[in-house]
């Protein structure tokens, strides 16, 4: 059952967008079909498809309300509403080195040169409440700390068991392979994200190229986000290499698949690359505030191909890029930690080579996309 809460003020959702899109036709999973034999079947032949040919998907009816939702994006705004100097304080210690969990202040990127145009991203990392961190955050979020507990648990629970049972379904492998690398007691570096974009002028859009982030590809398992109205959101198809919009869809979740899922499955799971557009010119006048979370295996953990799977075998997917290459196969620690230093490396520009294609592991080099 919901633990008590405090009271909390409502958020309210700007209005969807007008304008006549091309939107990414993505498919849907219903999870009141999981559960018996034939339900969860069909559903691993859907996600199957989804995680192959285009990576993104909606996932629907998975037992958490769009009220418990609304609360996250209440508590989120409050957050973004505590003035600067205190949320300085929760900067991470090492956050130039890659760590993440707590507030990672905006203008940390140039993402124009020619003007020095700054990023304007705010995050704030909420890590696992297992035992292995802790938790001190600023007065939004440690008021609701125990609402905001059983939310990340209930993700666990209601959507990300599920996911790992049904791919394992589809993979061939026991149904609880994938769960048993994926523990919510074990430590890994999951965590719920509280995530705002602040305006840009017309003037300074004008300057973007239509993107406030490029594009790239997550590093673990799955990101869940949930719906938010302010169309940015692209992904690039993994056939065609075009670029389509996302729709928000009222209740249901937007799932991508991450790095961690492609090595572990030799790529036939491909990793998603999307990225962060200007917004339609009739929500540029609003900030867009963001509700994720970021699922990954547990730490120790090797990104070694999942030998076990007969899918995988008989299709030829039986090395990854580390394998292919003999270099040293990273645990999930090693790697997540090498990609979140590469990712918060500070004072990068838009377009500067030697970061966009950086070697950050012996055998991985990085990629930005267009």
């Amino acid at each position: 059952m919901p633990v008590p809460v405090p009271e909390l003020g409502s958020y309210n959702f700007v209005p969807e967008t007008k304008e006549d899109l091309p939107w990414a036709d993505l498919v849907t999973l219903d999870f009141s079909l999981y559960g018996t034999e034939e339900g969860n079947k069909q559903l691993a032949q859907t996600l199957i498809k989804a995680v192959r040919e285009d990576g993104f998907f909606y996932v629907k009816n998975f037992n958490i309300s769009q009220e418990r939702v609304n609360r996250q994006f209440a508590i989120g705004k409050q957050l973004y509403d505590v003035p600067l100097e205190e949320k300085l304080k929760y900067v991470p210690e090492g956050l130039d080195e890659g760590q993440f969990n707590g507030y990672v202040p905006a203008g940390r990127r140039i993402i124009d040169a020619e003007s020095g145009l700054r990023d304007r991203v705010e995050v704030y990392n909420i890590p696992k409440f297992n035992g292995d961190f802790k938790h001190q955050h600023p007065e939004p979020v440690q008021q609701h700390l125990a609402e905001i507990e059983e939310f990340a648990r209930s993700l666990h629970t209601e959507v990300l068991d599920p996911l790992h049972e049904i791919l394992a379904l589809a993979l061939g492998l026991p149904e609880d392979y994938l769960k048993n690398i994926h523990k919510y007691e074990v430590k890994s570096e999951d965590h719920l994200r509280y995530m705002k974009y602040t305006k840009f002028t017309p003037e300074e859009n004008a300057r973007l190229n239509g993107l406030w982030g490029r594009g790239h590809t997550d590093l673990g398992t799955f990101t869940l986000l949930f719906r938010q109205p302010v169309a940015a959101l692209q992904i690039k198809n993994h056939t065609t290499g075009e670029w389509s919009w996302v729709k928000p869809q009222d209740g249901t979740l937007t799932v991508n698949t991450c790095d961690a899922l492609s090595f572990l499955t030799a790529g036939y799971v491909k990793s998603t690359i999307h990225r962060v557009a200007v917004p339609p010119k009739d929500q540029q006048h609003v900030d867009r505030l963001g509700l994720l979370y970021f699922s990954r295996p547990n730490n120790d953990v090797p990104l070694k191909t999942i030998t076990e799977s007969p899918v995988l075998r008989e299709q030829g997917f039986t090395q990854n890029e580390f394998e292919k290459s003999g270099n040293p196969v990273p645990t999930m620690e090693t790697w997540t930690f090498a990609k979140q230093k590469w990712q918060r490396t500070k004072n990068v520009a838009r377009g500067d080579k030697k970061f966009e294609t950086a070697q950050i592991l012996p055998g991985w080099k990085e990629q930005v996309y267009a």
